[in-house]
C-alpha cells in the first residue's frame, strides 16, 4: 500500500495540490481493492472533474478490472470528499487514510474481504464514530516574521503616512499569531530582519503552490533582502524552491490562488516578466496563471481575496476590474476584502471591517477577528502577515 501511494504521488504531480491528493487517495483505495480502471471521478463540491483515462492500477496478481468497481467507486468518492472537506490530507498519510476508507467500506459491504494492514499512529489521527473512519489531522502551518524596530519607516504608495505605535504593533502581531495557533495552525518564525521595515509582511517573499515555493523578487529594491531567510525557512519545511530572476519582479501579495487558478496583479510591484516566470513554474503543476490589472492599491490582495467557495470579494472603489473574476461579491469596507481561510468556514479578518464580518456571518462563515490597525497604516492586511503552508 505504501509503495502504491509513493507511485501515485509522482504520477499526479501535474495536478493542483488539493486535486493531487484527491486523485491519489481515490486511486490508492481503488488499487488496493483491485479496481484497475477509473474513467472519471466527479466531486462537484470540490469543483473537481478529473479524467484519469490513462491511469491504470492493478493488484499484485492480475490485470483485469476488479469486480467491485461499479459498486464501490461512488462510495470511495463520497468518503474522500468527507475526509477532504474542509481540511486537506497530508501526503505522508495517504496510506492511513486509505485504510480508514477501507474500514468504512467494510461496514457497508459484507461479501468482500478487505486487505487492511496499516496502523494509525494515535498522535497523527483524529477519529470519529460517524461512518467509522479515521482521518489524519491536516498539517496547516504559517510562516510569520516579527516586526522590525523600524516598522514605522515602511513603504507606502497609495495612502498618507501617519504615526505607527511600534509597541502596539508588536502586541497586535502576537495576537495575530495567537489567533492562528488557537484554531490549530502551527506558526513557524522566519528570522527577524531588523534593517527591513517591511519585513513583517512576509507573504510578499514567495508564492507557494503545491510543494513548490517560488521565491519572489520584490518590486521595491529596499525589500529584496527580505527573501533570503524566508527561502531558508520554507525549504526547511520540505518545499522545493524556484526563484524569480531579473528583470522579473513579483510580490507575493500580488498573487491570489483559487484552486488551480492563479490571479496575479500587474501594474504595481509585479511586472509582466515576473508573471511570465511564475507561469513557467506553475503551469507544469496544473495552474492557470491570469494577469489582472492593479493600479488603485499596492497589491492585488490589497483589493481582493476569496471566500472558501471561490467567490472573490472586494471593496468596489479599489478594484480595477471586478469582471476579471468568475464570481465576485462587493463588500462594504476596504478591510472587508481581506480574509485568510482558516478551515471549517472560519475567516481571519481585521477588526476594522465589522459590516463585512456581519455579511460573512449571514453567508454561513465564522469570522475570527484581529486588530491590525498599526499594519493597516502601512497598507498591510491579514493576508500579508503570513505565508500559509497547507500541505
Amino acid at each position: 500500500m505504501r509503495l502504491l501511494a509513493e507511485l501515485l504521488r509522482t504520477a499526479v504531480l501535474h495536478l493542483h495540490q488539493r486535486e493531487q491528493r484527491f486523485v491519489a487517495l481515490i486511486v490508492l483505495v481503488l488499487g488496493v481493492l483491485d479496481l484497475v480502471l477509473v474513467d472519471r471521478v466527479l466531486c462537484p463540491q470540490l469543483r473537481v472533474d478529473l479524467r484519469l483515462l490513462s491511469l491504470r492500477v492493478g493488484d499484485q496478481h492480475r490485470s483485469e478490472v476488479g469486480q467491485h468497481s461499479v459498486a464501490v467507486a461512488p462510495d470511495v468518492a463520497k468518503l474522500a470528499q468527507r475526509l477532504l472537506e474542509p481540511a486537506m490530507i497530508g501526503k505522508d498519510h495517504l496510506d492511513h487514510v486509505a485504510t480508514g476508507l477501507l474500514q468504512n467500506l467494510r461496514h457497508s459491504t459484507s461479501s468482500t474481504v478487505w486487505p487492511v494492514s496499516a496502523r494509525y499512529p494515535e498522535s497523527e489521527t483524529v477519529c470519529t464514530t460517524e461512518g467509522g473512519y479515521c482521518a489524519p489531522m491536516a498539517t496547516t502551518r504559517a510562516l510569520v516574521r516579527r516586526p522590525s524596530p523600524r516598522l514605522a519607516e515602511g513603504l507606502i504608495t497609495h495612502i498618507d503616512r501617519v504615526p505607527v505605535d511600534l509597541d502596539l504593533a508588536v502586541r497586535q502581531w502576537q495576537e495575530y499569531v495567537d489567533a492562528l495557533v488557537a484554531v490549530g495552525w502551527e506558526c513557524v518564525e522566519v528570522p527577524a530582519i531588523d534593517d527591513c521595515p517591511d519585513g513583517v509582511f512576509v507573504e510578499d517573499t514567495m508564492v507557494v503552490f503545491g510543494d513548490l515555493a517560488v521565491i519572489a523578487r520584490a518590486g521595491a529594491d529596499e525589500r529584496r533582502p527580505e527573501a533570503a531567510e524566508a527561502e531558508v525557512s520554507v525549504t526547511a519545511q520540505g518545499y522545493r524552491v524556484a526563484r524569480i530572476t531579473e528583470p522579473g519582479t513579483l510580490d507575493g501579495g500580488d498573487v491570489l490562488k483559487i484552486g488551480s487558478t492563479v490571479y496575479v496583479g500587474l501594474g504595481g510591484r509585479t511586472n509582466q516578466e515576473g508573471i511570465d516566470q511564475l507561469r513557467g513554474f506553475l503551469q507544469p503543476l496544473g495552474a492557470e496563471v491570469i494577469a489582472v490589472p492593479v493600479h488603485k492599491v499596492l497589491h492585488l490582495k490589497s483589493a481582493v481575496t476569496a471566500l472558501p467557495d471561490g467567490t472573490v470579494i472586494g471593496y468596489e472603489p479599489l478594484v480595477d476590474d471586478p469582471a476579471a473574476f468568475a464570481t465576485y461579491l462587493a463588500v462594504p469596507e476596504e478591510a472587508g476584502s481581506h480574509v485568510v481561510l482558516l478551515g471549517e468556514n472560519r475567516l481571519l479578518m481585521a477588526a476594522s471591517a465589522p459590516k463585512s464580518a456581519d455579511l460573512f456571518r449571514s453567508l454561513g462563515y465564522h469570522p475570527v477577528i484581529v486588530d491590525i490597525s498599526e499594519f493597516e497604516k502601512l497598507e498591510g492586511c491579514v493576508t500579508c502577515l503570513s505565508v500559509r503552508l497547507r500541505a
